[in-house]
């Protein structure tokens, strides 16, 4: 049962006292008073409200009445339900023949306020359960089974095949205030999961759709001003296993992306599976054996020119009059570009797997990597 506070008995005070020229007093399920007009009566016992509790009926307390009684002045004390559930009193100061018309008023109005705090409280507490089990997604320690279990106990209808998004807001002024805004928007989609990882990341799980524009919806977002930064996209995923895998790996992703490509905003993982297999493993002794010739070609590259002419080129598909034409250069100057990569990498560009190797490592060493 739900009991009430001093903030939410002042807040209906205040409220009804905006509007009435009498003083309101609201009393706990013990008769204290913890919320009037008037301060000195604060935390106070209310004989009359014990009556109302007592009986679970209006008491009306006229001049007589209010002598024989302590803590108490004329007026109107109705009980205050939730549920059915008698919650506390509300009291009006008043002769009861002049306040009577106006108690039954303020009593729906302070019953409102309380359902709705009631919702509030409810919600919160269904968020904070989703961030829970969102964050139990990504902790391999934790059982499946009692993962789907969780899931249907807390009503999220997850829809298969699902993709898993992550979304980042902006840096910019508070991000808990994009989070929350992004979260009372997409609130209530169908099959939809929205769960915050941190200050600035969201978990979303949403049914899959063949075709969708997720640039579109990235304006969309902009549009409603979300501060949605980037969005991380999975495969198509067929269950919640695969959504647990999918969970672990779109922070890598985000990582990628960020140093690879800053200004891009949509990354999927079918694009970067690869490159972002590397990038997470790119301190390890193996991948750094694997990218030192690229680094003994970056090391003689003080002015960036060999680092460009690669990156033309593997964007170009290694098709040399494409390639001078982008980097605005003769074809004999880009030939003699790539034989000096080729020198300094000990690399033969001819071959598919070390053009890959200098193609991929590109990502890898970006320009502020040590």
């Amino acid at each position: 049962m739900i009991e009430l506070d001093s903030a939410l008995a002042q807040r209906i005070v205040d409220r009804a006292m905006a509007i009435l020229p009498y003083n309101i007093n609201v009393m706990d399920a013990q008769g204290m008073i913890i919320g009037s007009g008037d301060r000195a009566r604060l935390h106070t016992r209310h004989e009359g409200a014990q009556l109302v509790l007592a009986n679970r009926r209006v008491v009306e307390i006229d001049e007589q009445a209010a002598a024989c009684l302590r803590g108490v002045k004329p007026g109107v004390n109705l009980p205050l339900l939730h549920a059915d559930q008698l919650i506390g009193v509300l009291g009006i100061t008043g002769a009861p023949d002049v306040v009577r018309p106006y108690a039954e008023l303020v009593r729906m109005a302070a019953e409102m306020l309380v359902e709705h705090q009631v919702l509030q409280s409810d919600r919160h507490w269904q968020q904070q359960q989703r961030e829970t089990w969102a964050r139990q997604l990504l902790d391999p320690q934790q059982s499946l089974a009692t993962l789907a279990a969780e899931a249907e106990h807390l009503g999220l209808k997850l829809t298969w095949p699902c993709q898993l998004c992550l979304l980042q807001v902006q840096g910019v002024g508070d991000p808990v205030s994009h989070q929350a805004r992004l979260v009372a928007g997409m609130e209530g989609k169908s099959g939809q999961v929205l769960a915050p990882l941190s200050a600035d990341e969201l978990l979303w799980c949403r049914p899959y759709k063949a075709g969708r524009d997720d640039q579109a919806w990235l304006e969309m977002a902009d549009a409603q001003h979300w501060g949605v930064r980037r969005l991380v996209v999975s495969d198509v995923l067929p269950d919640l296993h695969a959504a647990r895998q999918a969970s672990q790996v779109l922070r890598d992703v985000l990582a990628y992306g960020q140093a690879r490509f800053p200004e891009r905003r949509l990354l999927h993982l079918d694009a970067l599976r690869l490159p972002t297999l590397l990038y997470a493993q790119r301190h390890s002794w193996l991948l750094q054996g694997w990218l030192a010739p690229l680094r003994q070609v970056l090391a003689q590259d003080s002015q960036g020119v060999l680092r460009a002419t690669l990156e033309a080129w593997c964007a170009h598909d290694g098709q040399i009059q494409a390639c001078a034409q982008a980097l605005g250069i003769h074809r004999n100057t880009l030939r003699y570009r790539l034989e000096r990569i080729g020198e300094l990498s000990g690399l033969e560009l001819s071959r598919l797997d070390q053009r890959l190797q200098l193609y991929i490592g590109l990502g890898l060493l970006t320009e502020n990597s040590p």
